[in-house]
């Protein structure tokens, strides 16, 4: 299944996408799709949706984040070994980890916005996971098993204000810099989440190019390492790293301007598109 969250006569809503269009899912019982997800629902939120008779085209929709709420959003920092080495960082036995709140969050559609102090403004094209059946301490084999699904992320960073100290928090959490979307894929949809491919471009020019299983820590790794220090919950959203190729790190640097469109794609995944535009005076 392909679920999204929208704006629908004005309000919050959530919906499966069918084809060319989103089937609308009535108010109740499911407000958004964490509480969908909190509930263990998915097979019942298709039924409900498919039961709403209300049907909007997706083309054209106002799209929110995957997630609009998540209790946390985890990411993962240089998980890709092209990456850590553009950055010259050291070899760790364990996964980087920062955190970004939920309102830095944009939509597929959305402009990611450059804020005022800074033109330092750089993509980071990631697969997010969400998760679907909380827990602690996952054990490493079971760790699929608490996966929901999986989105396209861009991880849009104020490089500047990312590195005014060794805490990463700053730049990355300026608003409206990272979007999630369009969809979240349901976890029974992915077969083999090792050979999707990741490409980001910008204003259509190929900058990253890879595939998943050149992650230094996979997916299991990660769920059950952040697992360990902090209980997953229904909803969670864990971003699994980049890989090499960053504007920050080329020659000269590739910087986001407005104007600017990057596009995040994984392959059975979905296409995560925003323009960029300056954050208002």
């Amino acid at each position: 299944m392909r679920l999204v969250s929208l704006l629908h006569s004005g309000r919050p809503a959530c919906g499966l996408v069918a084809g060319d269009a989103v089937l609308i899912a009535p108010p109740a019982p499911y407000v958004d799709l964490k509480a969908v997800i909190e509930a263990g629902a998915l097979a019942d939120f298709a039924r409900v949706c498919e039961g709403s008779g209300e049907r909007v085209p997706l083309e054209g929709a106002t799209l929110l984040p995957v997630i609009p709420n998540p209790g946390k959003i985890l990411c993962i920092g240089l998980n890709y070994e092209t990456h850590r080495r553009e950055t010259g960082r050291d070899v760790v036995d364990n996964p980087t980890i920062f955190t970004r709140l939920a309102d830095s969050q944009a939509a597929h559609g959305q402009p990611l916005l450059r804020p005022r102090v800074s033109t330092d403004f750089d993509s980071e094209g990631e697969l997010a996971i969400v998760i679907g059946k909380g827990g602690r301490y996952i054990p490493r084999d079971r760790a699929m098993e608490h996966v929901a699904g999986y989105s396209c992320y861009n991880d849009g960073s104020v490089r500047d204000w990312q590195r005014h100290t060794h805490q990463f928090t700053p730049g990355k959490n300026f608003p409206q810099t990272g979007s999630f979307g369009p969809f979240l894929v349901t976890a029974d949809e992915v077969a083999e989440l090792d050979s999707l491919r990741l490409t980001t471009r910008v204003n259509g020019q190929v900058v990253q190019d890879t595939t998943l299983d050149h992650m230094i820590f996979d997916v299991p790794r990660i769920i059950e390492y952040c697992s360990a220090f902090t209980p997953l919950s229904p909803g969670d959203v864990i971003a699994t790293g980049t890989p090499g190729g960053v504007g920050a790190k080329r020659q000269p640097p590739l910087w986001l301007k407005p104007g600017d469109t990057v596009e995040v794609e994984i392959t059975g995944i979905g296409l995560l598109r925003n323009g960029i535009a300056d954050e208002a005076a």
